[in-house]
């Protein structure tokens, strides 16, 4: 698409451009929110998630894979997270270290981002389990998917296999308590 019809598409429509430089590809329904320049590439903030650039090439991450996001001093930071292990309902996570992408002009996309990461939030406990360690219980929405997904973030040092189990029971009864209309 040529960038006249991508700027009357943006202001017909209210999306935003996509930032030269930007190398992925968005999906059918997908729409630019924010975009900011930074010194690794452009980033990209859509309703399905945030576009970091890589060296092989721009890669989504679901606004639900965000463990966390700081923005200072034109930097933002953001810590990831891998779907190590699915349990019935759950999924058990694992953060990535935090990557820092300093911003050349970073226009909403702090906004958006804190934004999208808030939404997609349900509900969070954390919990001291005896013997097993702490762990934070999240539900949270999934792009493109209806309900919610219960994520289980463990602390560093917690038993992840008696956590396992524990998630288990912890997804049986949200499901029963949907299931009985509570």
């Amino acid at each position: 698409m040529t960038s006249l019809l991508r700027r009357v598409r943006a202001l017909l429509t209210g999306a935003h451009e996509l930032p030269t430089g930007f190398d992925g590809e968005l999906e059918g329904e997908e729409r630019v929110l924010a975009t900011a320049t930074g010194t690794h590439g452009p980033l990209v903030a859509t309703n399905h998630g945030l576009w970091l650039p890589e060296e092989s090439g721009a890669r989504r991450v679901g606004w639900h894979l965000l463990s966390h996001v700081r923005w200072q001093n034109g930097v933002i930071g953001i810590v990831e997270a891998d779907e190590w292990q699915w349990v019935d309902g759950a999924v058990l996570l694992r953060d990535r270290p935090r990557r820092d992408f300093r911003l050349n002009a970073a226009g909403k996309l702090p906004d958006v981002v804190h934004s999208r990461v808030t939404r997609s939030i349900r509900s969070t406990q954390y919990r001291e389990l005896p013997d097993v360690g702490g762990a934070r219980f999240v539900r949270r929405g999934v792009p493109g998917r209806d309900g919610t997904v219960l994520q289980v973030r463990a602390d560093p040092g917690a038993d992840e296999a008696a956590l396992v189990e524990y998630a288990r029971e912890v997804a049986r009864r949200l499901e029963s308590l949907a299931e009985s209309g509570e």
